[in-house]
């Protein structure tokens, strides 16, 4: 019988098992004492092993599924766990590199002689490696990619800009501000470097800037600063510059290292590449420009004495309704197949964030509604979901949108996302998973039907285009060879998001005809909205003697209003004392009540 055929991926099995026999055999022939000779060669040989440690996660890189000979189970996740054999062994190989590397020249010698020494040494040391690189012709340029060596001490300081703390054996823990020596830069972005103390180790390049001769003389500068005295006129001026280059780089730092977190975490695996810092939590951490509080508030006219969106019906007493270009409901079915992160990173809680959005900015508050997920279907999101006594407004999937904006480009904009923090660093974060836009008027300038749509969930921000969510799924299923079926099974396994845009009903369209003309929020919140625009109408319109008063008018509940919005808990709270008034009234006091409010 003859022998089965080994497949590709099992070949590189095999070949890291040998790598890592051989790097263990080399790390403890580097523990035994040995001459300066036997550590040279050990150090060839550690160069040897990168090299092919880089060919192998090469070829493992380009196998595919389709090139074994046999149907292979869990083939993406014994290709991952292969790739991370690979890293560790590669990590190895880098710290014993560092313990194996000949001395650096120090400056300044105590003699000629000493210099004389020291030039014949590293004269012997270039001969040595020039002898490596003329063995290793076919090799080199792998060597290339794989590690940057920098010959000169000017170019390699870099100066700590956030935190790091070391997680594995290996890694070198720094401090912010702290001027690290680079020794290697690896092209998978973890760098050797030695801080002031001779430490070594790895750490990660997204911590770290270039530490410029600029930095050099503003610390310079500052010493002069504390040792001189300068007249009050020269304080008054350093003292502001100072100020507004720490708030600057404050703000850049603050961007920066958020950034970075997203980055490192793509890196480790921790995420999917496409996940990216949430851009509308972003915009509600900047102030309430965004939030429900603020368009809820009347807006003036150009003249400031009267209020643009804000008029009373001097028939009925009630608060006139406005029709605007965009009044609808809609409802947020489920989320489907969305990626979740890896290992290291604890899930909160999952959300989507929905706006009027134009392609450009944002035109609406953002709104955010809770998802809920099967502990067994983690991928597969759904909203409002079942319970006993009313749905908090929080998780609530039935919403409204009403938007003024003329544009032809005008949409709803969805951001899926996840609030997550490290276990490792107990760092807290909200990251997008993703975003989807659907578009409310065709090329005619006509209103999209009213109907279910399952919409593509992009990668990314929604300023980057044909960004994937996690490139893992589509790896070898496109191309000019893949069939029907493939392409078929494929469109199932995407990310999608599942909603149905609905016409607001009679009631339903007179209750939002008279709310502001762009706002974005829960449905179950209408009849609190009304009342409160009610209140404002009567308050502001019906109880001036004349416009041009501008006595100070104190209503708590006015007051107070705006930032219950902003609470959920506290706006369901409020709703329960609505739905339990309401409860208690008659039904000749309800039909009473709609006819005199024009809501019936």
């Amino acid at each position: 019988m003859p022998p089965k055929r080994k497949g590709p991926l099992q070949t590189v099995q095999r070949e890291t098992d040998d790598l890592k026999k051989q790097v263990d055999s080399l790390i403890n022939a580097t523990r035994q004492p040995s001459g300066s000779e036997r550590t040279e060669e050990a150090f060839q040989r550690c160069i040897l092993l990168q090299n092919s440690v880089e060919e192998t996660t090469r070829k493992l890189k380009t196998l595919t599924k389709a090139a074994e000979p046999a149907p292979v189970g869990n083939y993406d996740q014994r290709k991952m766990e292969e790739e991370r054999r690979l890293i560790r062994i590669r990590e190895q190989l880098l710290a014993l590199a560092l313990e194996l590397s000949p001395p650096q020249k120090q400056e300044g010698g105590s003699s000629s002689t000493k210099e004389d020494e020291e030039e014949e040494d590293s004269e012997e040391i270039e001969t040595s490696d020039e002898d490596i690189i003329e063995d290793n012709d076919d090799e080199e340029d792998v060597d290339a990619k794989f590690t940057e060596r920098i010959p000169d001490s000017g170019t390699d300081t870099f100066m700590v800009i956030s935190t790091f703390k070391g997680e594995q054996e290996g890694d070198l823990t720094i401090q912010t501000g702290e001027v690290l020596m680079i020794l290697s830069k690896n092209k998978d972005g973890w760098w050797l470097a030695q801080d002031s103390k001779g430490n070594k180790g790895l750490v990660p390049k997204t911590y770290l800037k270039i530490y410029s001769e600029q930095d050099k003389e503003d610390d310079d500068d500052e010493e002069e600063e504390e040792e001189t005295e300068v007249s009050e006129n020269e304080n008054e001026e350093l003292d502001d510059s100072k100020r507004k280059s720490c708030s600057n780089w404050e703000s850049v730092k603050s961007a920066i290292t958020e950034m970075d977190a997203t980055n490192i975490l793509s890196a480790m695996g921790a995420i999917p590449a496409g996940f990216r810092p949430s851009t509308l939590s972003k915009l509600l951490d900047e102030g309430i420009s965004y939030r429900g509080s603020h368009f809820i508030q009347p807006e003036l006219s150009q003249s400031k004495l009267s209020f643009k969106d804000l008029f009373l019906d001097p028939d009925t007493g009630k608060v006139r309704q406005r029709a605007v270009r965009t009044s609808l409901t809609l409802t947020l079915w489920s989320c489907k197949s969305i990626p979740t992160p890896g290992v290291g990173v604890q899930v909160l809680s999952r959300h989507i964030r929905l706006c009027a959005f134009d392609g450009a900015k944002v035109l609406s508050n953002i709104h955010t509604v809770r998802a809920t997920c099967n502990s067994n279907n983690v991928k597969t999101w759904s909203f409002s979901p079942r319970m006993i006594g009313i749905l908090p407004s929080l998780l609530d999937g039935n919403c409204f949108l009403r938007c003024s904006s003329d544009s032809p480009e005008l949409g709803i904009l969805f951001e899926l996302g996840v609030a997550y923090i490290r276990n490792s660093t107990g760092e807290r974060g909200d990251l997008s998973c993703g975003w989807a836009f659907l578009k409310l008027f065709d090329a005619n300038g006509a209103p999209v039907p009213y109907k279910t749509y399952e919409l593509l969930v992009r990668g990314g921000t929604p300023y980057e285009n044909d960004v994937e969510l996690d490139p893992s799924i589509t790896r070898g299923g496109t191309g000019t060879g893949t069939s029907m079926i493939q392409q078929m099974m494929l469109s199932r396994k995407l990310p999608k998001l599942v909603l149905k845009l609905k016409s607001p009903k009679a009631r339903t369209r007179s209750q939002l005809s008279v709310l502001p003309d762009t706002l974005v929020g829960s449905l179950s919140t209408i009849p609190l909205l009304v009342l409160h625009r009610q209140l404002l109408a009567d308050v502001l319109l019906m109880d001036r003697a004349t416009m041009q008063n501008a006595d100070l008018i104190c209503s708590p509940l006015l007051a107070t209003f705006p930032e219950i919005v902003d609470q959920s808990d506290l706006l369901d709270a409020l709703r329960n004392c609505w739905l339990e008034a309401e409860g208690n009234m008659k039904r000749s006091e309800k039909m009473r009540q709609w006819r005199t409010s024009g809501r019936g």
